[in-house]
């Protein structure tokens, strides 16, 4: 029986990906000069993967990122001048208006009404709960969990402080890698619900013969998802 039901935050709920990326293309353009867009952007990926341990997910991470990939490629002779604009590229991410995706908001009301409805996203605590805070959907979550990486262990944790376990569970979310395989290995549900903008970082392959793994195109069919879980329908 289902019980409990977890969302991921970015490119879940809200979007996220798509302001890094204009924010990558406005630090090619500052370092055009002194490196190729194609191997500033390898090099800025290799710099994310190795810090990731140090600075963990978010946008902190990602400036510090940058500005460490402007030191590499210009041989240390950045200007101080690309600096400051690197960190206040950074900033503005951090200043930016929240943007709910499609179907958001409807679809947690729903389900908030007959199940246990978590939030459980990565990243950087302020920014995180900044970003709730605009949202305006603090208020439908019987809980918030904003944790350094998501893992099995992170998820039986949480579904067990929050609900009745993870085989009661499910997680939705746009990331294979973080809100799917792990939520699986834990024993819940895995949603998958795809976002045009993936981060290489979270690239992996699909879950193949999983009885509990599914693909939904948008948070509007999650309801009907769920409610042919019920024991004695259907999937």
């Amino acid at each position: 029986m289902l019980t409990t039901i977890g969302f991921d935050a970015d490119d879940t709920l809200w979007q996220n990906e798509a302001f890094f990326r204009l924010t990558q293309e406005r630090f090619a353009t500052l370092l055009s000069r002194y490196a190729d867009p194609l191997l500033l952007a390898q090099r800025l990926e290799a710099a994310e993967r190795r810090n990731l341990g140090h600075y963990g997910f978010g946008v902190k991470g990602f400036t510090l990122s940058m500005i460490e990939t402007a030191i590499e490629v210009t041989d240390a002779r950045v200007p101080a001048r690309l600096i400051g604009e690197i960190v206040a590229a950074g900033r503005e991410m951090l200043e930016h208006p929240i943007e709910l995706l499609p179907h958001v908001r409807a679809t947690v009301t729903t389900l908030a009404a007959d199940y246990r409805v978590l939030l459980i996203t990565k990243g950087d605590l302020l920014d995180q709960e900044r970003k709730l805070a605009q949202s305006g959907l603090g208020e439908l979550f019987d809980g918030v969990e904003i944790v350094s990486d998501k893992t099995a262990n992170s998820y039986r944790t949480i579904f067990a402080r929050h609900g009745t376990g993870a085989d009661q569970a499910m997680m939705v979310g746009n990331s294979l890698k973080s809100d799917v395989i792990p939520a699986l290995a834990a024993g819940a549900w895995g949603v998958h619900v795809p976002h045009g903008a993936t981060w290489a970082l979270e690239a992996a392959d699909p879950p193949q013969g999983h009885r509990r793994f599914h693909v939904i195109e948008t948070l509007a069919t999650l309801p009907a998802l769920v409610e042919s879980l019920k024991p004695g329908r259907n999937g």
